[in-house]
């Protein structure tokens, strides 16, 4: 198999030869002049022209996002790519061809193995160099750095909010407001509605069933939404109406945030899990009367081969 026309050196006969593929993107149908589609597409046909490339294919996918691969022309330019319908993948930017630099680096691994490069217009990403390829390497380690300490000061925020047992967003759980210095306070009405739900579900032991009733009486939820199931079951879940409070890997007692009782909130765990509880005394039966059972299957398939040769 002849070695691909783009790593050859980069003269301008072999630029001549290259055949691209223009990829373009856009997360949503408004997206700014500028960003849109068919400037993507311009600018990328005008590079081409400046290099001395054939642009042998235009792929775009408007309104999807880049956070994976699961684009549908994207996944037609991947195809072809394998299928080595073009030397080059050409791009605006690489945000527009993935949203994660790491995915990025995976994806260009796998177009290399089928003789295909990338080629960003306006970043200096061009793998169809062994200098381009060194240089989107260390790009692709530097953001995936800056994204890894980003993600350590975040933690390092919910971990300081926690321990002065702050709630980290604007969305307290039913039951609670939000004070001005991040902490939460009983909401009286609220903090009634819980201890409702968790007495109706020990009455009808069934999340369906108090989801019908609460919406009977016109009840809503935090969001001023109708109830259901999942609703009223993330409301028997969430131990911080014992005062548990979890945020991160931070997990204390606060008891100012305790609406319901531990013995409430045991009996109603238990009822929760009672099918579980029945589903493994099913499972785990003695093997004495697994061997009963065996051998009482055994005796009566014998019983009808005696009765069948009759």
């Amino acid at each position: 198999m002849s070695e691909p026309r783009w790593r050859a050196a980069h003269s301008s006969e072999a630029q001549e030869q290259s055949d691209v593929a223009i990829y373009a993107r856009t997360s949503s149908r408004n997206q700014r002049f500028g960003y849109s589609l068919n400037e993507q597409v311009r600018v990328c046909i005008e590079h081409c022209e400046m290099l001395g490339w054939t642009v042998a294919f235009i792929y775009k996918d408007e309104a999807e996002s880049g956070k994976d691969t699961d684009r549908p022309m994207f996944q037609k330019l991947l195809r072809a790519a394998k299928q080595r319908h073009f030397d080059v993948i050409m791009f605006w930017k690489l945000d527009r061809f993935s949203r994660s630099l790491m995915h990025a680096v995976q994806l260009e691994t796998e177009v290399r193995t089928h003789g295909v490069g990338l080629y960003s217009v306006t970043e200096q990403i061009d793998t169809t160099s062994a200098a381009g390829r060194f240089n989107f390497r260390n790009i692709a380690s530097a953001a995936e750095f800056e994204r890894d300490m980003i993600q350590q000061r975040t933690q390092m925020g919910l971990r300081a909010l926690a321990l002065d047992h702050k709630w980290p967003n604007d969305q307290p759980p039913l039951g609670y407001a939000k004070r001005a210095d991040g902490t939460l306070r009983l909401e009286k009405s609220e903090a009634e509605l819980v201890r409702e739900i968790f007495d109706l579900y020990l009455q009808e032991r069934s999340m369906p069933a108090v989801a019908e009733l609460l919406n009977g009486r016109e009840t809503t939820t935090k969001a001023g939404n109708r109830w259901c199931a999942r609703a009223v079951g993330d409301v028997l879940r969430n131990s911080i109406y014992i005062g548990e409070y979890e945020v991160g890997d931070i997990v204390e007692t606060v008891p100012e945030y305790r609406i319901v009782d531990d013995d409430v909130f045991q009996r109603v765990t238990a009822v929760r899990h009672r099918f579980r509880r029945e589903k493994e005394k099913r499972t785990s039966m003695p093997a004495s009367r697994k061997e009963r059972i065996v051998n009482e299957m055994l005796d009566t398939y014998d019983e009808y081969l005696q009765s069948y040769r009759c």
